[in-house]
């Protein structure tokens, strides 16, 4: 075997440039498919941070009636349940749930004032876990305490956007705020610890994920029911074992909340539903597969065309060299012999060309990385079955020529010039 591989490289060498030639469909359509591969799987990567963040696993379960999110500023409905601390303490036991957060929410805040400026962000009211969930951490000031619950203490704590916006620069520890007629005094600010950046390249980007970006207050519990009202029905921050556990976690805590939680379930409008994010990237990854798949396609025919090449110059090697078969067939040389080392011959030729295809491809993906300014990931399966393809070729498309010269006369052979 390694000799045959050894005299298949000074054939290559000694033929530098018909081999380069027969290389290049080779060459062509395997740096085609790494980049096109490579392309699609940093586009669905991008589709999946877009929809989930900064990878927190996080699902929301929110109240619904009917297929619309319920908004709460405006009503409270009737026969919906207050979570329990008990409640959940058993949502955290169901299959793909790590830890489950209670909180109220209204997006559009309003009577949130300091001094003469108005607040319109979002305003929030949690318990313990929502900051663990989605991985805020206290910039200055501090966090909630036990006591500021227990007590019912009027404190406040902010985003680093709502802080801009509301105090503009400045300190707001200790700075007093005014929701719905109530003075709360802002006692921290908090950020993410993973900053979550979405691509907005369009309008509908743009209108999906702004109020990603908008500030937010957070009150505790007994905060929001001195500002908006007691028993207000929550929503529920699921957080997954992982990522592909969303959609399994967020359903399964949907399903419990709604057959606990609402008085007579079968009978009601409302339900909990889960926002499943990661159908939404899956559907989306699809769409955008369907098209590179066809890409994909017409690349592989660039294999095809190069497999052929392959073939027709493995066939002329194979008359160039009739001579030299007859001789090792009449010093005895089986046919196995002659065909392994033809057909090794071919496969070290379309290795060659798969390698520098998929070094092509890796740079191509790059530059294009750069110059348009797309995502893209490099795929090391993508590269390992390229790699694998470009030795099949070689068998498949050296087979016929390996063949014919196995199965020559050596007399006719050593007669031919």
């Amino acid at each position: 075997m390694l000799g045959n591989i050894q005299q298949a490289f000074q054939g290559i060498w000694h033929h530098k440039l018909r081999s380069i030639l027969t290389m290049l469909g080779i060459i062509i359509g395997i740096a085609a498919i790494i980049t096109i591969v490579s392309t699609i799987k940093g586009t669905n990567d991008q589709i999946k941070e877009n929809l989930i963040g900064s990878g927190n696993n996080a699902v929301v379960v929110s109240l619904h009636q009917g297929d619309s999110q319920l908004d709460l500023s405006w009503q409270k409905p009737e026969g919906i349940r207050v979570i329990t601390e008990e409640t959940r303490r058993e949502l955290e036991k169901l299959e793909g749930v790590s830890l489950v957060s209670l909180f109220r929410q209204r997006e559009w805040s309003d009577g949130v004032y300091y001094k003469d400026s108005s607040f319109n962000g979002c305003a929030m009211g949690v318990d313990d876990s929502y900051f663990r969930i989605y991985g805020y951490r206290v910039c200055y000031g501090r966090g909630f305490l036990p006591e500021d619950r227990s007590a019912r203490r009027k404190v406040v704590i902010l985003d680093a956007n709502a802080a801009s916006s509301i105090f503009y620069g400045e300190n707001p520890v200790g700075k007093v705020l005014e929701i719905s007629g109530e003075p709360f005094t802002v006692i921290g600010v908090v950020e993410r610890s993973v900053q979550f950046r979405p691509v907005i390249e369009t309008m509908e980007d743009y209108y999906l994920y702004a109020d990603k970006s908008r500030g937010t207050i957070f009150l505790t519990e007994a905060g929001w029911d001195i500002a908006y009202g007691y028993d207000e029905p929550q929503n529920a921050a699921v957080k997954a074992v992982s990522t592909d556990a969303m959609t399994t976690a967020g359903k399964a805590v949907a399903d419990k909340l709604t057959a606990s939680q609402i008085q007579n379930p079968r009978n009601s409008d409302y339900s909990y539903q889960s926002e499943d994010l990661l159908q939404q990237a899956e559907q989306l990854q699809s769409m955008s597969e369907s098209t590179n798949n066809l890409l994909i396609w017409i690349a592989a025919i660039s294999l095809l065309v190069g497999g052929i090449g392959v073939m027709n110059i493995m066939l002329v090697s194979v008359s160039e060299r009739t001579h030299e078969i007859g001789l090792k067939k009449a010093l005895g040389a089986k046919r196995r012999r002659i065909l392994g080392q033809f057909l090794t011959e071919a496969a070290v030729l379309t290795s060659l060309g798969g390698l520098l295809g998929i070094l092509g491809g890796i740079g191509l993906a790059e530059l294009l990385s750069k110059a348009m300014d797309t995502p893209t990931a490099i795929s090391v399966p993508a590269i390992i079955v390229a790699a694998a393809f470009s030795i099949l070729i070689g068998l498949i498309f050296g087979l016929l020529p390996a063949t014919k010269a196995a199965r020559m006369n050596p007399i006719d052979a050593l007669r031919r010039e």
